[in-house]
This record gives C-alpha cells, sequence and structure tokens, in this order.
C-alpha cells in the first residue's frame, strides 16, 4: 500500500538534483554524439572508398556486410531486411504468396518439384514429385539456382504461366493459374485411435490459431476426448497467435505472457480474452530442442497451469521479441525490443547475449544462476534454459546406411520408381512396404555409390590418429589392422542389421507420393516414441494428475 503524505519531506540537497540532472543530460548528449560521429566516419570510409580503392566497389553490397557484421554481434535475431527481401520476409511472418504451392529444390542437374502442396495449383495441375523443371514460359530453367526457379514460379495471384518438365523419359506440359498461397500452420491434424485426437503444428503465422481451433473442435465431433498437440520442431512466429492458441485450452482473463524492454510501449501483458474451447480435455504437448519463441510459450505457459504433461526434450530456449521498424528506402530492422516471461514469472532465455558480446563466446545461463518458479500447483520450475518436459524421451537415431541412402537420394529415387509401378497404397498409418519390396530396393542399390563411415569405423580411425601422435602406434598396429578388419562393414550386411529401419524410412517416402505432406506426417506418427508415450499418458488419468501434482517437481 502505498501512502500520500500532506507535505513531502525533501532531504536531498538541491544541488545533488541539479547535479545529477546536468550529468544524465550530458550523459545522452555524449551519447547522440558518439551515434553522430560514428555515422559520419562510415559515410565518408565508405564514400572515399568508392573514391581510391583500385577495382570498382558495389557500395550497396559493401554497406550491407557492414550492416549485416554490427548486428551480428548482438543476437541472431536482430536483422536488416533490404527492399528486395522484404518477399521473402512476409511469406515467413504471413505464411502467404502468390505462385503454384510446391516446394522446389535442386537434384544434381536441375531443379524438381520435392513436394506439391495439397489443393493449390501444382498439385491441382497435375505436378508429381521428382517431376525435372526444364522451362518455366520461355526460360530455359535447366541449371539455374533455385532461387531464380522459385522466383519465377512467384507472380501475381491468378497470372497464368506455363511449366515444362520431364518425367522419367517424357517431356510433359503444364498450363497452370498462379493463386494466393497460405502454407499451413497445420499440416495434419487427425485420430490416431477411437478417443486421441492428434494436431501438428508447424509454425505461428497468420491464422495458426484459426486453424488449430478448427483442428480441436473437428475432432471433438469426431469423438475424440483427449488431444495431443505437437510442437516439435515448430521454430515460432506471432506472439499474438500462441496467446490465442493458449485460449483454447485456459480460462479467460488469465496471463499468457509478459514483455519487457528498455522502451514502455513494448512493455505488454497478453491475457486469455475469450471462453475456452476445452478447459477440460486432458493434454500432452510435445517438444523438442527444436521448438522455439511461440512454440515455447504455449508449451510453457500450458505447463505453467498444469493444463498439459509436456513430453520429449528440453525446448531451445528463446524468450527474445522481435519487432519489426521500417526504415528508408523500404528497408526494414527486424530487432529484439523485449524478452517475455511466462506465467510463473520465469523468461526461458538460454543465451545471455550481452554475457557473449564481452567475452567473445556463446554464453549460456549457468545452472547455478538459474532461478526457481512455481506452476499453479506448486510444482518447481527452472527459467533460464528452454522449458524442460515432465517426461524425456531421447532423439531417435539412424544407422549411418540410413542418413547415406538418404543423402544419395537412393531412397528418394526408388520412392519415385516404386509410385509410378502401383497405382496406390493402403492408408498412410497402416502402410509400409513388404519384405519382397525391400528386397527389390536391394536390387535397385546394385551398383550404385552409398558408402559411409560406420560409429566404430570412425572410433577406429581416431585411436589409430591418436596411437600416432603419442608414439604407440608401432606397438599396437597389429592389434589395430585385427579390429579394423573385424569392424570392416559390409554394405549389404548392415542392409540386412538395419532392415526394419531402413524399410521404415522407405515406406514413409512412398507414402509423400500419394498423401503428400500429410501423409508422410501421418506416416512418421507410427512408431513414434513420443506419440506412444503421450497415448500411455493420456489412458491413464491417475498418472497425468500425479505428474502435474507439485510433489512430482
Amino acid at each position: 500500500m502505498i501512502q500520500k503524505l500532506k507535505k513531502p519531506i525533501v532531504f536531498i540537497p538541491l544541488i545533488l538534483v541539479l547535479f545529477s540532472g546536468v550529468f544524465a543530460f550530458q550523459t545522452k548528449n555524449d551519447k547522440l554524439f558518439a551515434l553522430a560521429k560514428n555515422i559520419d566516419i562510415f559515410a565518408t570510409l565508405v564514400r572515399e572508398l568508392d573514391s581510391y580503392y583500385v577495382d570498382d566497389i558495389d557500395p550497396d553490397h559493401l554497406v550491407t556486410i557492414g550492416i549485416n557484421a554490427m548486428l551480428a554481434e548482438l543476437d541472431p535475431y536482430t536483422e536488416y531486411i533490404p527492399e528486395e527481401e522484404s518477399d521473402d520476409f512476409r511469406v515467413l511472418t504471413t505464411g502467404e504468396y502468390a505462385g503454384i504451392g510446391a516446394l522446389i529444390g535442386n537434384r544434381g542437374e536441375g531443379n524438381m518439384v520435392l513436394m506439391p502442396y495439397t489443393g493449390f495449383p501444382a498439385q491441382v495441375g497435375g505436378l508429381k514429385i521428382a517431376d525435372f523443371i526444364l522451362k518455366i514460359d520461355s526460360v530455359d530453367v535447366t541449371g539455374k539456382p533455385t532461387t531464380e526457379v522459385s522466383e519465377l514460379l512467384k507472380g501475381p495471384a491468378n497470372t497464368p504461366l506455363n511449366i515444362k518438365v520431364l518425367r522419367d523419359k517424357d517431356t510433359l506440359d503444364f498450363a497452370l493459374v498462379r493463386k494466393k498461397i497460405s502454407l499451413k500452420n497445420v499440416p495434419f491434424y487427425g485420430k490416431l485411435d477411437d478417443k486421441t485426437g492428434y494436431i501438428k503444428l508447424a509454425d505461428f503465422t497468420t491464422n495458426a490459431s484459426a486453424e488449430v481451433r478448427n483442428a480441436l473442435v473437428n475432432l471433438k465431433s469426431q469423438g475424440a476426448d483427449r488431444l495431443i498437440l505437437d510442437l516439435r520442431d515448430n521454430p515460432g512466429g506471432l506472439v499474438n497467435e500462441a496467446v490465442e492458441i493458449v485460449n483454447l485450452f485456459i480460462p479467460k482473463g488469465k496471463d499468457v505472457v509478459k514483455t519487457l524492454g528498455k522502451l514502455q510501449n513494448v512493455n505488454y501483458n497478453y491475457k486469455t480474452t475469450k471462453t475456452p474451447v476445452d478447459k477440460d480435455i486432458p493434454m500432452v504437448v510435445l517438444i523438442n530442442e527444436r521448438s522455439a519463441s511461440a512454440a515455447e510459450i504455449v508449451a510453457g505457459a500450458l505447463q505453467d497451469y498444469d493444463r498439459a504433461v509436456l513430453i520429449g526434450r528440453k525446448s531451445f530456449g528463446k524468450g527474445l521479441v522481435q519487432t519489426t521498424i521500417p526504415l528508408t528506402y523500404n528497408a526494414q530492422l527486424k530487432v529484439t525490443t523485449a524478452k517475455y516471461y511466462i506465467p510463473s514469472g520465469r523468461c526461458i532465455q538460454a543465451i545471455d547475449y550481452a554475457q557473449s558480446r564481452e567475452n567473445g563466446e556463446l554464453t549460456s545461463v549457468p545452472d547455478s544462476l538459474r532461478k526457481a518458479f512455481k506452476t499453479a500447483n506448486g510444482r518447481e520450475v527452472l527459467d533460464g534454459a528452454g522449458i524442460e518436459p515432465d517426461d524425456l524421451v531421447e532423439e531417435v537415431t539412424y544407422a549411418p546406411i540410413s542418413y547415406t541412402l538418404v543423402a544419395g537420394n537412393h531412397i528418394f529415387d526408388f520412392a519415385t520408381q516404386y509410385f509410378y509401378k502401383h497405382p496406390s497404397i493402403s492408408d498412410p498409418m497402416a502402410y509400409t512396404i513388404t519384405d519382397q519390396d525391400y528386397e527389390d530396393f536391394k536390387k535397385f542399390l546394385v551398383g550404385k555409390e552409398y558408402d559411409y563411415t560406420t560409429y566404430i569405423e570412425k572410433s577406429v580411425e581416431d585411436l589409430e590418429k591418436y596411437a600416432e601422435k603419442e608414439e604407440y602406434f608401432e606397438e599396437i598396429k597389429s592389434q589395430l589392422e585385427a579390429i579394423k578388419a573385424k569392424v570392416n562393414h559390409s554394405k549389404e550386411q548392415d542392409l540386412d542389421n538395419h532392415k526394419e529401419e531402413v524399410k521404415k524410412v522407405l515406406s514413409e517416402e512412398i507414402v509423400s507420393r500419394y498423401y503428400f505432406q500429410e501423409g508422410m506426417i501421418e506416416a512418421g506418427l507410427d512408431q513414434d516414441p513420443g506419440v506412444d508415450l503421450a497415448i500411455s499418458y493420456l489412458s491413464s488419468p491417475d498418472k497425468i494428475a500425479k505428474t502435474l501434482s507439485a510433489s512430482t517437481k
């Protein structure tokens, strides 16, 4: 309580007040002078370089490099966005552009369609995964960089374009019309069993909350009475969308996130403002080390209110807020203006960039300085290092042979070949290639290059190097040779040893040919340790209640 005094008593001498005012004014004035001086030096330097340097220079390029180097001293999220990159930035924040709706990428001699998005011109018009793009209108794009091909495919909505592609040995022409493309924040949702609904939230661009709401309402209408919200690999995005998503599950009038910065106009307390869709449905939220920013706000708020069990691995730890500020000549500055704090009061920022600037290397918040906070039920949660899950799921690792087969495009190429030989397959979750299909894949690999080094081989190689440095090599040379002979891998043997793993990777790639992005996500949920653990929690209300009680933290 603040008491109001009738006659305030002032103990500070007047001369001290005047001195402090002059000092503050002088400090600010010195800073403004230093700023103006250095800007003048920079402008003069560029001008003299342009005049005197022995070769011609590009001032735009040089200044941009200087700006980016300066901003790199601050944090990775403060960025200069020149006018020519503003469209790409808009796509990142809104998820919208005008084009054909397809992911393209370079494969060998040119660019091909990697994924046509369902319902957009590329998919509706008949383009398939693995179609090589030869020509766009009159422009031969063979060998051109992916960025150039992508720009040619984009353009004003409702404008026509013609695309010539190579499909296997056939050359095909497609007449398409560009449309406004809105990338989905929820690329897939569905029921995993009679009771369990699943929502994959991949981004936080415009309409993310509306998409999650629609998915939730739809799943409930189908009889789902428990929910898995998958935020794994979600890089975050718009704060207001995160707040609205939390509001789907949390009552009206609750704090979701506070932003605090140097300027008053960036300080804001975001609260839920609507009646939730379902404040009682049992929930599990999946997170991992690539869940960041707005994804961490959602996961953290739901954890702080003990509204959901979090499963997976510790999140990225981005507790910083960016604001976009317009600059002259249509450029923009995306600048970090605040830190955010979730309902328990914790900030989950993992890297101290101010400290990093002082010592020249990235500095994480040490465990000794992490502070404890309490959830609504009294569970202890810590700040300073991302969101920690309530139950850990180890990351799935793949054998070197699987990585090599994917990197060498052998999985991709076999899936394409399989697609044109088989008119249809079963539903994504039910589909897996047969043993005969796998034998066909092994025959497909005959004569193809897919050499690799196993973990054991790498360890032996390292041991050999250390032995040479320590001058023990001659003493253990014969033993090393014997070990190398034993561990020297057989690629054919690895194909059998890791058969189930390679079959899973193959099956998911094949599914994408028939069911596109949605099917690939659905197929990946089969044998997913995080999903399996989530279902075990949702099948046991007592387990959820115990996990969310104060005695567990």
